[in-house]
């Protein structure tokens, strides 16, 4: 039985950092979104009547579930659009704790509609050779593989880059 450990061997993280070179050179004047981070005031703060808010960090292209940066790989997370806060009935707490993730963006300074990716998770390219695997990428019999839904079906990462890249508008 193996242990994986032929598998990590076998991958270079240089070859899952030159498909994303490769994928970012393609990519070049295709749409990105924005990423956003969460920032919570502290007590002092929110004593004062800051509230929670998710500001810029950067933007990427949004590539099936992965969202390629300029130098970094995420998993995508929550996808938001940022909407105004205001009053509104809801048929559920889901909905109402989205419709505030929203607003927080508003607060955070983007604008009304833009679409903001929170809670993304970063991928690193290292873990993925001397570990065999990370986030949504991992090594099986040599190849870098991403896992792109949830129930765990894997492609090579190689030809779900090129499928993906082939169907964004540019």
């Amino acid at each position: 039985m193996s242990d994986g450990s032929d598998d990590r061997a076998a991958a270079d993280p240089a070859s899952a950092a030159a498909l994303f070179d490769r994928a970012r050179q393609r990519l070049g004047r295709a749409p990105r979104e924005h990423l956003g981070r969460l920032i919570v005031p502290g007590a002092l703060r929110a004593a004062m009547g800051a509230r929670p808010r998710v500001v810029p960090d950067g933007r990427a292209w949004r590539v099936g579930t992965l969202l390629i940066g300029d130098t970094a790989v995420h998993e995508v997370g929550d996808v938001l659009r940022a909407s105004e806060e205001r009053r509104r009935g809801f048929t559920s707490d889901a909905a109402r704790r989205r419709a505030e993730a929203e607003a927080m963006c508003v607060r955070g300074g983007f604008e009304p509609g833009t679409v903001v990716n929170v809670d993304h998770t970063g991928i690193d390219l290292s873990a993925l050779a001397a570990e065999g695997a990370s986030g949504p990428l991992s090594v099986r019999d040599g190849t870098v593989v991403i896992r792109w839904t949830s129930s765990g079906a894997v492609m090579p990462l190689e030809a779900y880059l090129r499928e993906k890249i082939d169907m964004l508008p540019t």
